[in-house]
């Protein structure tokens, strides 16, 4: 379990630089069916992009901790969520959007349960081989008789 998590943390944030580092560099026509609204909403497309490019580098501090800190990878799944979660307040006030945002929004509402179930998978496991060892040099401690 606690691979898994070290693995999506991993693949999490590196996805996410790169999504990030697109939208910024290429603007709102990284988007698929966002059309050409102007500069105002490119300017914004620009600005999201940056604020999703640290989104991922949070995952990436994350997938380098040991053990990975549960309370970081719940905040940043409950981010997540809310991302897919918005997506769906989206549709309901405006309509049906592409078929891409539509895969992506099942993306952010799937995966955070996936990533709270593991959210502390890490710290167990840390825990674990520190109580094995110590029980260990407790046991070669003991005097033999």
């Amino acid at each position: 379990m606690a691979r898994l998590l070290k693995w999506l943390s991993w693949a999490m944030g590196i996805a996410d630089v790169g999504i990030g580092a697109v939208h910024l560099l290429v603007g709102v026509d990284s988007v698929p069916g966002a059309g050409s609204p102007g500069p105002t909403v490119d300017s914004l497309m620009r600005f999201f992009g940056a604020i999703f490019l640290g989104y991922g580098l949070a995952w990436i501090w994350v997938a380098w901790q040991s053990p990975i800190p549960s309370r970081a990878v719940r905040l940043l799944a409950g981010v997540f969520f809310l991302g897919g979660a918005s997506r769906l307040l989206s549709w309901a006030a405006l309509g049906r959007p592409d078929w891409f945002q539509l895969v992506l929004m099942g993306i952010e509402l799937a995966l955070p349960p996936l990533y709270f179930w593991l959210a502390n998978a890490d710290e167990r496991a840390v825990a674990a081989r520190l109580w094995k060892a110590e029980e260990t040099s407790r046991t070669a401690a003991r005097p033999t008789l």
